[in-house]
């Protein structure tokens, strides 16, 4: 069966996330939906990142398999036509290798997480961002934030309803800028454990605030207890912006 790599993005306001599930609509459901109106084929729409209820995407990526062989923009177009009104749209299909999968041949993800620092709230931007009143200090976020990088147990920043095995990952980026009144929080990791990024971003926050400081972080990572962090972000500031893979590896040599 030929498998098609998705590269999708979606506003998930309204979303229960991308995983199907019992209640409320997830972005998978809306893709396998739309596939069944192209083809008349149920697939499974394996997905890299399991994003949860109003986190965004500009750069989710996904698999299907197809018993037909068709033309990947074939596909990217009968998706798109077939997910309105949805805000869900598949900006690329290709042809990948029958051993291609998304979630697991990941190398890396890429997140951002934008908080909007002013004293007024956005009128444009609702649902992109994290309204934060109180003036934030970038660069002493940026500098705790380097506290967190390379190889930890991040218990302290995990979803007390986190699956994952192990509480260790490697933080390859963690970084802080600020753009005018946007403070913009970009992670890079293998993988992350749930919540960890919003938990993350909360907690530089304090760090932002004046609350804590440098040992305050390094307190908490060392703590290993949930309870020992800063409080969990907004998911609405969240986005998934890409999905790294070994291209050489995972490219079919069937034209698409």
């Amino acid at each position: 069966m030929p498998r098609y790599r998705l590269t999708i993005e979606h506003d998930g306001t309204g979303f229960a996330g991308w995983q199907r599930q019992a209640r409320g609509v997830s972005v998978q459901e809306v893709i396998e939906e739309a596939a069944f109106r192209f083809c008349g084929e149920r697939p499974t729409v394996v997905g890299a990142g399991r994003t949860d209820a109003g986190v965004h995407a500009r750069g989710q990526v996904a698999h299907l398999d197809l018993t037909r062989d068709w033309p990947a923009d074939t596909v990217r177009a009968a998706l798109c036509f077939h997910l309105k009104p949805h805000a869900v749209a598949v900006v690329e299909v290709e042809r990948a290798a029958d051993t291609f999968h998304a979630r697991f041949d990941a190398r890396e993800r890429r997140y951002a997480y934008r908080i909007l620092n002013r004293r007024s709230p956005s009128a444009l931007d609702r649902g992109r961002a994290w309204h934060v009143a109180r003036p934030l200090d970038a660069e002493a976020m940026a500098d705790a934030a380097r506290l967190l990088l390379g190889p930890h147990d991040f218990t302290s920043f995990r979803s007390a309803e986190c699956q994952a095995r192990s509480p260790v990952k490697t933080l390859n980026a963690l970084d802080v800028a600020r753009e005018g009144d946007d403070v913009r929080v970009a992670a890079r990791a293998r993988s992350f454990l749930h919540h960890q990024v919003r938990i993350l971003v909360g907690t530089l926050v304090l760090v932002g605030e004046g609350k804590w400081g440098r040992r305050d972080v390094a307190a908490a990572l060392a703590a290993r207890d949930r309870s020992a962090a800063g409080p969990t972000a907004p998911a609405h500031g969240l986005t998934l912006l890409a999905v790294r893979y070994d291209e050489a590896k995972n490219r079919s040599s069937t034209p698409s």
